[in-house]
């Protein structure tokens, strides 16, 4: 086997029973549908559970891939997506019941480029901290074009493939999502001007 092997050739070595085709595919998909669980629910737990439980379902066959239909990676995050909605939903209807001013935007995020070297480690993780807490915010439909298009680098139509949804859905999915970060990211200030 081959380290360029292509998905479709490890998935058939893999089905053969071949081990080290499976471990090739985990290696090659595992830290970007991880990041993207991780973003997508912010519980690293959960997020490694969800990439076990899409492995696992490749592995026994609960989840078949169709190379007809498209990339094995786009597969791979549509089934990580479904069952990040499906973790969330018995949290979506807690949250639904119990809605009551959810104000907790108390962060605005400041960065003057001239701090000394640990402060600016200190100041991007801050940072990278906000942007995580406003991507939670977001509206799941958003969050999801937004992590796939800015983090994944992915098309509007490998997105709009992922996420089940026309490309004009992605489009502005997107555009509503990045200015609902921006909005969050902004804080306080920005919603009282």
């Amino acid at each position: 086997m081959t380290t360029t092997a292509t998905d479709i050739d490890l998935l058939r070595q893999m089905r053969d029973g071949q081990a080290a085709a499976f471990q090739a595919l985990y290696r090659r998909h595992q830290g970007p549908l991880y990041r993207f669980a991780l973003l997508r629910c912010g519980s690293g737990d959960t997020a490694a559970d969800i990439v076990q439980e899409v492995f696992l379902g490749l592995l026994t066959g609960s989840f078949v891939f169709d190379p007809l239909r498209g990339q094995l990676q786009n597969f791979l995050f549509g089934v990580a997506r479904n069952l990040v909605l499906r973790h969330e939903e018995p949290r979506r209807r807690m949250a639904s019941l119990t809605r009551a001013g959810d104000d907790e935007d108390d962060d605005e995020l400041e960065l003057d480029g001239e701090a000394p070297g640990p402060l600016d480690k200190i100041l991007a993780n801050e940072q990278a901290e906000a942007v995580r807490r406003a991507l939670a915010q977001l509206p799941a439909h958003y969050r999801d074009c937004v992590i796939l298009y800015e983090l994944h680098d992915m098309s509007y139509l490998e997105i709009a493939d992922i996420c089940q949804v026309d490309i004009g859905t992605v489009r502005s999915r997107l555009s509503r999502g990045r200015a609902a970060l921006a909005k969050k990211l902004r804080g306080p200030a920005a919603a009282a001007a």
